[in-house]
């Protein structure tokens, strides 16, 4: 939008002078202005003498006003009956209309104080030349509260004529024309000072003149206190032949509208106002039909977000002009329309239309007085209402709280249901307006390449013209050098040289004007291959759409997932007068809702979920066992491993004081029977390690083994495992835990799962920490969860994460996973395959072997009996550690049930390890 009252310097002001140079400089101008306009005029003798009127007539005929060409108006035989008057559904929801229905008034409270007010007669003329008188009776204090000043002026008022259907703000679109206080005449959106201005006390009249036997035909003039202050402007094309009514726009003042039949300033000529126009000449609109009960009505229309609900209403109120919107986005286009700019604090860009945010940098408007004050005085108004908020219309609190607000007694209220499949109308404006979109963009992006085919072509050809006067100039140099040399070696080679350079010329222009003759050629068939590209259609699934893509969605995420659960379609019981469905029945309305509602609930997340205790514990068990594990690996590795006797040199010889002090007070006959028992349980211990077999873990498989700790020969099963294995363990596992879970905490029978482009968020929210897919080696989670196939997958049609393993499934399984895929990876590196190794970041690896079992949330913490420092795979302290955590068989062996696969099937059913490929 242009301006709305834009601030240019009136015609023929000067700037005053300032200070001694700029005084001094003033004074000479005169003197030099006169010895300047002498040496034009000496200079410019006989040229044209004859033609330009002497100095002193041109400035008379500058002095002397135009000629008024405006004569009195004939007597009208027949009046328009109907009497000029506004309209409620004529006017903006802050009009207050006097008890004559002469003056009019506006709230100033609230944030009214800032908006525009606008009001349009009921008589619009098609004919003739007529006028009505509009004085200012009062100006009002603007009450500014904290923050930033409010549009300037504070006070103004316009006077002209609007169109139907065109907006009821003068200088609002291209469908009025109007003057306005500070002396500007607007033309649609195109402003220009064309009058002087007027203030309190001033009578103005606007006269349209629709008269064609007038000089002044299809014309608007301002006249103030019967004396014309603005030459005749002439109406743009697109309002000539229309019926146009008479319409005031203002803000802060009270004004006096006169219509007639007699006018408060009469003009230099007889003029007719608007009350006595002749009936022929007019078109009186009739006011909306009165209710019969006398109630009003509130429409609460409730639609899908961003499934057509505001362009819906936009059509509605289109073809029902006496409804007036109630929503912030209505109120948020109001005062853009009246000079307020939104967004001066903190940017301006619109994130969602139902709820948009009020940033104005002004009190009464950003703290929602204006909400407020609206929603005292607009129960009160006569005119029937859409109240339009997406969200609270579709939840039945929010429903209750628009019922309670219109009461019964005084509105007629409805519902009307915008939901499901809409008409095939509908469809197909959608589908041309998509394809419009792409037919403007791909001209525009035709338009910018042969924008560039010319640039191409202008920059060759400027090259070969460089070329050519390059090589002029040479053949120029070198004749001036075979000049200087002998006349008698220049006369045996001139001829040889000139044939040759005749030659070379010949075969290089037919060279040029081949080229110059093909690029053309070229260009043509580059220009029709173009418009042959030309051709735009819509897509499959451009077809398929019913609903216009947009830019701002309706509602915030935040605000969307915080209430689409609770989305539900109203009934009688509520207290609605009446519910109508615009696009399908009820019942098809009520299915299409719960399909919709379910569908989303697997692609949104859950803001507000809380985790439970369960997950907590669960995730303690794995630090713990995770942590023994680890020390197992290292104690098979490093058998002869001890701890530096320095480093517990002071309690170790206290210890052994005590040993021996408590020796030395036992009986004989005890000490006797303690060494013998020593004796037979060293002996033991050296038989049992005679007696273990050699084992070849390889030769295992992982599901057979009885105890991961102890594959029989003392190995553990993770005997090989590096620092990336253990990492892929603990990946397994805390994804296995996460999507059970999030069924168990937010117990939704419709939602089981969560989309695969929320894992990050609920990994963060459960376990205090990001998964980066780099730092494994890839670059989506999408591609990190092909590490582990055999426990979590992707659903390939509804893209949810899907649990591969039971709830009740043993720790030590992840662990088992996890041997089989290292040994399948191992295999393949061994044959050559270079793909198949781990490329995990130092950063990774290194955080996983700091955390040596798990920890408090956030990072730290280590097992029960020691985890570790760093960044932890555990959340909360430690509880159940070694054995306790596994079940039933030694160090984390057995299962509970008879299988030793995870899925309870056969070996057979059991699908293999994932193979990277």
């Amino acid at each position: 939008l242009k301006p709305l009252w834009p601030h240019t310097p009136r015609a023929g002001a000067a700037a005053r002078p300032s200070g001694p140079g700029q005084r001094a400089e003033a004074e000479m101008a005169p003197k030099k202005a006169e010895e300047k306009e002498a040496a034009a005029v000496e200079g410019a003798e006989g040229k044209a003498a004859e033609e330009e009127p002497p100095q002193e007539e041109t400035a008379k005929e500058a002095a002397t006003p135009p000629t008024e060409q405006e004569t009195d108006a004939a007597p009208v035989k027949t009046k328009v009956k109907e009497a000029c008057v506004f309209h409620t559904e004529d006017t903006t929801l802050n009009v207050l209309p006097g008890a004559s229905g002469k003056h009019l008034m506006a709230l100033s409270e609230g944030g009214f104080q800032y908006l525009l007010a606008g009001a349009r007669g009921s008589l619009g003329m098609k004919a003739g030349r007529y006028m009505f008188e509009v004085m200012i009776v009062e100006r009002k204090d603007l009450m500014e509260g904290r923050g930033g000043h409010g549009p300037h002026p504070k006070s103004v008022v316009r006077v002209g004529f609007a169109a139907e259907g065109s907006s009821l703000l003068l200088g609002d679109g291209e469908g009025s024309v109007s003057f306005d206080s500070q002396g500007f005449f607007a033309n649609g959106v195109d402003w220009k000072r064309a009058s002087k201005p007027f203030s309190r006390g001033q009578v103005v009249a606007v006269l349209l003149n629709l008269d064609s036997s007038s000089p002044n035909a299809n014309t608007i003039s301002l006249f103030c206190d019967g004396k014309r202050v603005a030459q005749p402007q002439p109406l743009p094309e697109s309002l000539q032949g229309k019926t146009l009514y008479p319409s005031v726009t203002y803000r802060n003042v009270t004004l006096q509208v006169n219509f007639g039949p007699n006018p408060l300033r009469p003009l230099p000529f007889k003029c007719l106002t608007l009350q006595e126009a002749a009936a022929g000449h007019c078109a009186p609109k009739k006011a909306a039909a009165a209710p019969k009960d006398g109630k009003h009505q509130v429409l609460v229309p409730i639609g899908l977000p961003d499934e057509g609900t505001f362009e819906w209403l936009d059509q509605f109120l289109a073809k029902h002009r006496h409804f007036t919107e109630i929503s912030d986005r209505a109120f948020l286009d109001w005062a853009a329309k009246s000079g307020l700019k939104n967004g001066m604090h903190g940017g301006g860009k619109r994130t969602n239309n139902d709820k948009p945010e009020f940033k104005f940098g002004l009190q009464y408007m950003d703290d929602y007085s204006l909400h407020r004050a609206l929603a005292v005085v607009a129960p009160m108004m006569p005119r029937n209402l859409v109240v339009m908020e997406v969200k609270q219309n579709l939840t039945v609190s929010g429903r209750k709280a628009v019922l309670e607000h219109y009461p019964g007694s005084e509105f007629k209220r409805v519902a009307m249901v915008v939901m499901g499949d809409p008409p095939a109308e509908w469809v197909k404006r959608v589908q041309e307006e998509r394809l419009q979109e792409k037919r403007e963009q791909a001209e525009a992006q035709a338009a910018k390449r042969k924008a560039e085919l010319a640039r191409k072509k202008a920059a060759e050809e400027a090259k070969r013209k460089l070329e050519a006067d390059k090589k002029q100039a040479k053949e120029a140099n070198a004749k001036k050098v075979g000049e200087a040399t002998a006349e008698d070696e220049a006369e045996a080679k001139e001829g040889a040289q000139e044939k040759e350079a005749e030659e070379k010329d010949a075969e290089e222009k037919d060279a040029e004007a081949g080229a110059e003759e093909k690029a053309p050629d070229d260009n043509a068939d580059e220009e029709k291959q173009e418009d042959e590209d030309m051709v735009v259609e819509l897509t499959e699934k451009e077809k398929q759409a019913k609903f216009k893509r947009r830019s701002i969605p309706d509602l915030t995420v935040k605000a969307f997932s915080a209430s689409y659960t609770d989305f539900s379609i109203p009934s009688k019981d509520e207290g609605f007068d009446d519910i109508t469905f615009e696009w399908q029945a009820e019942g098809a309305s009520k299915e299409y809702l719960t399909k919709w509602v379910a569908g989303k609930k697997l692609t949104q997340r859950v803001e507000d979920l809380q985790v439970s205790a369960w997950f907590t514990t669960k995730n303690d068990e794995w630090a713990a066992a995770l942590s023994s594990w680890k020390k197992a690996q290292q104690a098979f590795k490093h058998p002869q491993k001890k701890i530096p006797k320095k480093v517990f040199a002071p309690k170790r010889a206290k210890k052994e004081d005590e040993d021996e002090a408590m020796e030395e007070a036992k009986p004989e006959e005890a000490k006797a029977k303690e060494e013998k028992a020593e004796d037979v349980a060293m002996e033991a211990k050296e038989e049992e390690a005679e007696e273990k077999p050699k084992i070849n873990a390889a030769d295992l498989d992982v599901f057979d083994v009885d105890d991961i700790a102890d594959i029989g020969s003392g190995e553990p099963l993770f005997a090989r495992f590096s620092a990336e294995d253990w990492i892929l363990a603990s990946l397994r596992f805390e994804l296995h835990l996460l999507l059970h879970a999030f069924r168990r905490d937010l117990n939704d029978p419709d939602r089981p799962t969560f989309h695969e482009r929320h894992l990050s968020f609920y990994y963060n929210k459960y376990f205090r920490k990001n998964i980066t897919p780099k730092a494994f080696g890839v670059n989506t989670l999408t591609e990190l969860l092909t590490y582990i196939e055999d426990t979590v997958v992707i659903d390939p049609k509804a893209f949810t994460l899907q649990a591969q393993v039971p709830e009740d499934a043993p720790l030590h399984l992840f662990v088992r996973l996890a041997e089989d895929d290292r040994r399948e990876r191992q295999r393949r590196i061994d044959a050559g395959d270079a793909a198949a190794a781990l490329k995990f970041s130092a950063a990774a690896v290194q955080a996983q072997s700091g955390s040596a079992g798990g920890g408090k949330s956030g990072g730290g913490g280590g097992g029960a009996k020691g985890g570790g420092k760093g960044q932890s795979y555990g959340r909360g302290s430690v509880g159940v550690a070694g054995r306790a955590a596994f079940g039933a068989g030694p160090s984390g062996g057995g299962y509970s049930s008879g299988a030793k696969r995870p899925y309870g099937g056969s070996a057979a059913s059991y699908p293999p390890a994932k193979r990277l490929s």
